[in-house]
């Protein structure tokens, strides 16, 4: 896959999450940044963090609960070390900051 083609589907991958958070229960704020970025800050102060990163072709996310890198396999977005997949892990991670249970998927 080329940077081009990762960077389409990393982008449409990151709108979904967005939507998803946009539409869930959670009190959350959103801060979508340039360059393939999203923001999740809670109201305890912490944050999740969701980039792409094109070099590694990958998107990487970075909660309390850790650091966690996720390639693109079979339509799925897939953790290179255990292998969640992306959303589930999302939402096991805003469940973890925010106290409540959420589920992507």
């Amino acid at each position: 896959m080329d940077e081009r083609e990762f960077n389409a589907l990393a982008d449409a991958t990151l709108r979904r999450i967005e939507n998803a958070i946009d539409d869930c229960s959670v009190e959350v704020d959103l801060e979508v940044k340039p360059g393939g970025v999203l923001e999740l800050e809670f109201d305890d102060g912490s944050k999740i963090i969701i980039n792409r990163h094109t070099a590694a072709r990958e998107i990487w996310v970075a909660a309390r609960s850790g650091g966690y890198h996720f390639r693109p396999r079979d339509g799925h977005w897939i953790a290179t070390r255990d292998g969640e997949d992306l959303m589930a892990a999302i939402g096991r991670c805003i469940s973890e900051q925010a106290g409540e249970d959420v589920r992507f998927g």
